[in-house]
This record gives structure tokens, sequence and C-alpha cells, in this order.
């Protein structure tokens, strides 16, 4: 199984999306639709903040009465985040998104300087590639072996 490193490194998408914790709610919102994504990393200066994400817009700001244009995006992000390194494989990855019920993970080195983002879409991809690759290779290996033209 390849790393998030890996899976980072072949994202047609490079570079990661971010917006500053002053942002408004609306501000963000527009990034998400410009970009189509489903979340922004929120950034203070070069240090991750937390992560900006369509249910806690659905969530923190229209079932609480706010209003997007005048609510920072600090106010209501996530800021307890979980985080992995890039060596972290899919399969790491996967189980932990699973268990904490999380569609986005970020991944930052050992010095917690922000790599990249890896949604749960990503992470599906990769898992049904990875699977198609092992069937056909096991395909071939038993149409290699009961073949009676290869004996």
């Amino acid at each position: 199984m390849k790393t998030a490193r890996q899976l980072l490194a072949e994202k047609t998408i490079h570079g990661t999306v971010t917006v500053a914790p002053q942002a408004t709610v609306y501000q963000a919102l527009q990034v998400l639709a410009d970009k189509n994504i489903g979340a922004v990393l929120v950034m203070d200066g070069d240090k991750l903040a937390g992560i900006f994400s369509e249910r806690d817009y659905a969530r923190k700001v229209v079932l609480m009465g706010k209003t997007s244009a005048g609510t920072p995006v600090s106010e209501i992000m996530t800021s307890r985040l979980i985080c992995v390194t890039p060596e972290a494989s899919v399969e790491e990855c996967m189980a932990i998104m699973t268990d904490k019920r999380i569609r986005h993970l970020p991944v930052v080195n050992a010095q917690d300087e922000l790599i990249g983002l890896l949604s749960i879409g990503d992470l599906v991809r990769e898992t049904i590639a990875e699977q198609e690759f092992q069937i056909e290779q096991l395909e071939s290996y038993i149409h290699g072996r009961s073949s009676p033209m290869a004996a």
C-alpha cells in the first residue's frame, strides 16, 4: 500500500487550499465553491490552526442562527485536528478516518509543517486501484497456471 506522501504526489490538484482564521465564513464558502471542494484548511501564518468544512457550516452557522458574512472562520472551524505523517499508509489513514468519522486528514511532518490534505475520496480511489491491481495479478496467475498452453 502507498503512503500519504505518495498519494499527495499523485493528486491532480497540487497545493493545499487554505484560508486565514479571520476570513469570513462567506469567503471560505466561496473558496469551497470555486475549487469544488468540501473543506479548506485554516492557516494562521505558517501554522495549521484548523479546518473548515461544509459540515461545520451546516452545524455551526446555519443551525446556530449565525450569519456567513459576519462570522469569522476561526469562530466555527474544527480546531482539534487529527493529522498523520507523510509515512502513514493508506490503510492507516482509512482506519483513522473511519474510527474518528472524519472526511479530511491533514498530513504534517515531524516539525508540524503542513504537507497536504487527503480526502476520503483520495483514499477510496487508491484502495479501489490497489484492489483492481491485485485482482488483475491473481487472474493473470490463474490463467497462466491453468492454461494448457502454459505447460
